[in-house]
């Protein structure tokens, strides 16, 4: 039996199981119990019957009996606890409240989920903080159902129930919620517009980053939608749109289409990628990395169904100051050179 778990995509906690061969008819939520570390029976029963649970990729019941080479896709709404979060007085910029969920827009620079190296000053001890003067708040604990890099900056939605955090995660895990990002990225696209439907997974060099597997021999399916909405000769302003969730995605992709996120250091967006060899070019495009110290890509916009009413509701926001200050420095390079 192979498992694979990634922590960090949309739903936390996920896991892809591969069956043995030998494996003898068995309930799933028995099967589940004894491979997943950390996980009750109620869990298990629970996240089978919200959906959470695919084998093959179809929703079963929890008395489903695991055959020979079954592949199984197990996603809990639930971050893994290594720690109590300590709620901390932080400002955060809430967008939208209500009795169910909020929606917040983060800064760059501030981590989503405590962890190694970032136990304190995240987003999550910034909510518990909010959260402990609510009377209905899960026992303070935000319901995170995603999460973005550190330096992106932009909208999350955030449970403030057991209802509302298992009916968002369903949205994700079946990829219908909405979420349109900005990314300022190298060089100009071939295609206006055009989809990017690539396996992407932990690179084999180096696991900290996101590598493509166009042979589709590895990793998982991802799907990003793009289409150029300015084009500024070296740079282009671009609208990304997620079918799916999978760590730095965006960032990913479009390194694997030839044009790296505009002062990505992850991916090679750091360094001179399109344009001229000479040194005020040079210099011009170093005060830009200075402006934006951080990789070019901003969550703009968040569409979901809300848990309570049904109704699909839409978030919008502004660019933040560095990206439209680099925005116009490269607008008015291309209109002066």
């Amino acid at each position: 039996m192979q498992a694979e778990s990634s922590e960090d995509d949309d739903l936390f906690e996920h896991h892809r199981i591969v069956v043995d061969k030998g494996q003898v008819p068995v309930r799933i939520d028995k099967f589940l119990m004894d491979r997943v570390p950390n996980i009750t029976r109620n869990k298990t029963q629970n996240a089978i019957r919200e959906g959470f649970v695919k084998v093959n990729d179809q929703e079963v019941k929890p008395n489903y009996k695991v055959r020979p080479e079954d592949i199984i896709i197990i996603s809990l709404p639930e971050p893994p606890r290594e720690s109590e979060v300590i709620p901390e007085d932080i400002p955060i910029n809430i967008v939208y409240e209500d009795d169910d969920l909020l929606v917040v827009h983060k800064e760059a620079g501030m981590v989503v989920h405590p962890a190694y190296n970032n136990w304190t000053g995240t987003l999550v001890n910034a909510l518990a903080y909010h959260f402990k003067n609510l009377p209905e708040n899960r026992d303070g604990r935000p319901g995170l159902v995603h999460r973005i890099d550190k330096d992106t900056s932009g909208l999350l939605v955030v449970a403030k129930s057991e209802h509302a955090l298992q009916h968002l995660a369903k949205q994700f895990f079946d990829h219908s919620i909405e979420r349109t990002y900005y990314a300022l990225v190298w060089g100009e696209p071939k295609q206006e517009a055009g989809t990017i439907d690539v396996n992407l997974g932990r690179s084999l060099k180096d696991r900290r980053v996101t590598a493509a597997f166009p042979e589709g021999d590895f990793g998982r399916h991802a799907v990003t939608h793009y289409k150029v909405l300015k084009n500024l000769r070296y740079v282009s302003l671009v609208q990304c749109n997620l079918e799916t969730g999978r760590t730095h995605q965006i960032r990913a992709h479009m390194k694997h289409l030839g044009h790296p996120l505009f002062n990505d250091a992850t991916y090679g967006g750091d360094k001179i990628l399109k344009g001229t060899v000479f040194s005020k070019y040079r210099a011009f495009v170093e005060n830009c990395f200075k402006v934006m110290p951080r990789q070019a890509l901003h969550a703009k916009s968040l569409g979901f169904v809300h848990p309570t009413t049904q109704k699909f509701i839409q978030f919008d926001s502004e660019l933040p100051e560095d990206f439209q200050k680099a925005m116009e420095k490269w607008e008015h390079y291309v209109q002066h050179h």
